[in-house]
């Protein structure tokens, strides 16, 4: 299992000088991916798409700029670099990724949720039947009774806005208090922007893997759920930045309001 983590980590970390994202960073090319490559790039495809462009994997670079960089920073250098268009830096062709110019890769938004899956896939595989895979904020059930999971307040730690029921699936959560520094810099980049989102706080997504809730919960940040449900099953929560609370009338578990 730690081989396989090592694996992933080796070819998608920007934060390691021999990842070949890192590599990926200095030259344009043509570039080989292992065979998880395609589920993931086809997600954010997806996804790009489904946001009109606001979650890219390609905001690496601007993520350096601000400060989340290799050494972990959390100092801006520059003006933040504007993110390119997916369409006009790479193509992927469902075997091998082209880029046209050296591009900062990020899979963060999905990419943990995917290492989520390929852990669980190899616990069952391995004959368990009763199995929680936690990935700090992105989990991976598969059991016979359901998993209850608090959601927890982005502005307090300590309390949760509810309890979430998952039953063999995942959910996974993401929120501008994690990954935070600075006057409102985090993690969540608006690639249309280049500038870290303001709206939504907080957002959890429920699905049957961990790549898509992982992918959604970064999405919920950019699109109004209604339009993310016609191209994906799944439950969700977020909070705005007004307090306010949005929730899929479908969504198993309860939510203290």
């Amino acid at each position: 299992m730690l081989a396989r983590v090592e694996s992933f980590d080796r070819t998608w970390s920007r934060f390691r000088d021999d990842s070949l994202v890192a590599r990926i960073a200095t030259e344009p090319g043509v570039w080989r991916f292992p065979a998880e490559a395609p589920a993931l790039f086809e997600l954010y495809r997806r996804l790009y798409t489904a946001t009109d462009g606001a979650m890219s994997p390609l905001v690496g670079r601007t993520l350096e700029t601000l400060g989340y960089d290799r050494g972990y920073s959390l100092r801006p250098s520059a003006t933040p670099a504007a993110v390119p268009a997916w369409d006009d830096a790479v193509a992927w062709d469902g075997e091998a990724l082209t880029t046209v110019r050296p591009v900062v890769l990020d899979v963060g938004a999905a990419g943990k949720g995917y290492l989520v899956d390929l852990v669980t896939e190899m616990v069952v595989e391995a004959g368990h039947t009763d199995v929680i895979v936690d990935g700090s904020g992105d989990l991976r059930h598969n059991g016979p009774e359901a998993m209850r999971v608090a959601l927890e307040h982005p502005l307090d730690p300590s309390k949760a806005i509810g309890i979430a029921l998952v039953t063999n699936g995942s959910i996974c959560s993401s929120a501008t208090n994690r990954r935070s520094w600075g006057n409102g810099l985090h993690h969540v980049i608006d690639a249309t922007t280049g500038v870290p989102t303001s709206r939504v706080i907080a957002t959890w997504a429920i699905t049957p893997t961990a790549l898509e809730a992982d992918g959604l919960a970064t999405a919920l940040f950019f699109a109004d759920p209604a339009e993310l449900s016609a191209s994906f099953d799944f439950q969700y929560v977020r909070m705005l930045a007004s307090g306010a609370i949005e929730f899929s009338p479908d969504l198993e578990g309860e939510l203290f309001l």
